[in-house]
């Protein structure tokens, strides 16, 4: 039995009924549950296996997000999560360039790192040396006035922990910013980069060595040998290209909002929702998120 969910932009409301009605060319409903009217739709039944890619195509050419997996991924009881245009809108590292007037510069080697066309480690040496000089005060700024969450974070994280799962973020970010993240979302755990301060000023330097993508699934690894939690039992999401080996190892390893390099080796992608996405997925429905109090 393989369960198939539907997801569109919460702003739009985009799955109806007739929508609906297409799901008989490719399959035999056994069942269906509205986690959200109009937002997320859950569907149980028979795929006809040669029809899955047809069927998500017909649906993302809607602007409708499709996930197909079979039932036995629940319950997931982890969930590892990227920083940087991910759990944020933004990529840090981008807006601490900003204030160092060097934005332009930075931003075009973090897409391409992102994308996987340049090496992550050197992208982030290079990246972080232009920011040389900087106060440690700007680390706060950035944070208040341009970091933002994005819709559905903070719902996921405070759901899953409801739930019982451990919750963890690992990020090729900065130590300095995935803190403040866990501590408003809480996170019960978080791993970064940390960025070199001496008297007070940025010295344009990480501590090695870099957590990368390889550093990703080991730091992963750990924690299922810790816990005993299965990699089945795990839910991952990230959007760049050093996501992605997180993303294979998980069970249920999600592409949000990637680059086309990145959703393309992944079973799993998110591009019209937002991080409710992950929720909906496991069969939860809106009325039964936790909201920050």
């Amino acid at each position: 039995m393989s369960i198939v969910t539907l997801l569109s932009d919460p702003e739009k409301l985009q799955i109806s009924q007739d929508k609906i009605r297409e799901l008989h060319h490719y399959c035999t409903p056994s069942s269906y549950q509205i986690l959200r009217p109009g937002v997320a739709w859950e569907i149980k039944g028979d795929l006809v296996p040669e029809c899955n890619e047809a069927f998500g195509n017909a649906f993302h050419a809607l602007n409708i997000d499709v996930v197909i997996q079979h039932e036995d991924r629940r319950p997931v009881r982890l969930l590892v999560a990227d920083m940087d245009s991910t759990i944020i809108q933004q990529e840090c590292i981008d807006e601490l360039a900003a204030e160092a007037g060097v934005g332009d510069r930075v931003s075009a080697i973090t897409s391409r790192a992102m994308n996987g066309e340049i090496e992550f480690a050197e992208a982030l040496r290079e990246r972080v040396a232009m920011l040389a000089g900087l106060p440690e005060s700007i680390l706060e700024h950035v944070w208040e006035e341009r970091i933002r969450f994005t819709p559905g974070a903070s719902e996921l994280v405070r759901t899953m922990r409801a739930n019982g799962a451990h919750t963890v973020l690992i990020s090729g970010g900065f130590t300095e910013f995935t803190r403040r993240v866990s501590e408003s979302l809480g996170f019960d755990e978080h791993y970064a980069n940390e960025l070199l301060i001496e008297n007070g000023q940025l010295q344009g330097a990480v501590r090695e060595p870099i957590l990368e993508r390889d550093a990703k699934t080991s730091i992963l690894e750990k924690i299922l040998a810790r816990t005993g939690i299965p990699a089945s039992q795990v839910m991952a999401v990230g959007d760049g290209a050093n996501d992605v080996p997180m993303l294979k190892m998980a069970g249920c390893g999600i592409a949000f909002r990637a680059k086309p390099s990145v959703a393309a080796q992944c079973s799993f992608r998110i591009e019209h929702c937002d991080l409710s996405a992950l929720l909906y997925i496991q069969g939860i429905r809106d009325v039964d998120f936790k909201h920050a109090s």
